[in-house]
């Protein structure tokens, strides 16, 4: 499985293309799980060239912070599976539940 299909890079915002927007507003694009652990990954804005993500995280801590697909890559590779949730769609940080004991 690929972690991000051109299709979907694509459409990405652009690394602080969404700073303006409110926490609660913003759109969770992508999700990525761990399969070993309870860690999950909500990509929100992509810079393609350093393959380098700014999301949500949700692992020991729930907080917003910046993630790199090439470690996730190099992670898989070494037997720590991280997967993109094929059937997740884009939606807005207020509207999932689970994430806002969390949120910001």
């Amino acid at each position: 499985m690929e972690l991000l299909p051109k299709k979907i890079e694509k459409e990405l915002p652009e690394l602080y293309a969404t700073e303006h927007i409110k926490t609660a507003e913003k759109i969770l694009q992508v999700r990525y799980l761990s399969i070993y652990t309870n860690w999950e990954w909500y990509l929100v804005e992509y810079k393609q060239e350093e393959q380098l993500a700014f999301g949500y995280v949700k692992g020991h801590e729930n907080e917003w912070g910046y993630f790199s697909l090439k470690e996730f890559q190099e992670i898989n590779d070494e037997s720590l599976k991280i997967v993109r949730d094929e059937n997740f769609t884009p939606t807005k940080f207020k509207d999932i539940k689970e994430l806002q004991n969390g949120g910001n």
